[in-house]
């Protein structure tokens, strides 16, 4: 698990991991890149991110690929994401693309209902918490 301030390097992540791999004999490296859309007049979108209940959600998927004999990595930004910039990019390395296919799209939509990250709207310059397009997290205190 990655962490960047502001945009991602898409290039540079994925040629990285690529590279990194390329000796593990996996027979599938699928992607994901998520990119910031314009939309609802924002300028960039924001987040605010609580590492150590992030990598314990990451290492518990970390875990489920291992099990699978896959690998899984992923990077995200913290602060201001422009649009049309990614803020998250995830990745499945394995030795069957039915194994990586099946592993990014269960990895992606868990991400976007449990992963501990707060997103903002970035309009005019401020910060306006999305709360329709949050999903609340179990446990997160009295107001959830």
């Amino acid at each position: 698990m990655e962490l960047y301030n502001g945009h991602l390097p898409v290039e540079e992540i994925l040629n990285r991991w690529l590279s990194e791999e390329m000796d593990s004999n996996f027979g599938a490296f699928i992607p994901f890149v998520g990119i910031i859309r314009e939309e609802g007049g924002i300028e960039a979108l924001s987040f605010d991110i609580y590492e150590p209940i992030l990598q314990k959600w990451f290492n518990q998927w970390q875990t489920k690929a291992n099990d699978m004999g896959a690998k899984l990595r992923m990077a995200h930004s913290i602060g201001d994401v422009p649009v049309h910039t990614s803020s998250y990019i995830s990745a499945v390395m394995s030795p069957k693309r039915k194994v990586a296919l099946r592993l990014i799209n269960d990895f992606v939509e868990d991400f976007k209902a449990n992963a501990p990250i707060w997103k903002y709207d970035v309009i005019d310059g401020k910060r306006v918490y999305a709360e329709d397009r949050s999903t609340p997290m179990d446990g997160a205190g009295i107001l959830a």
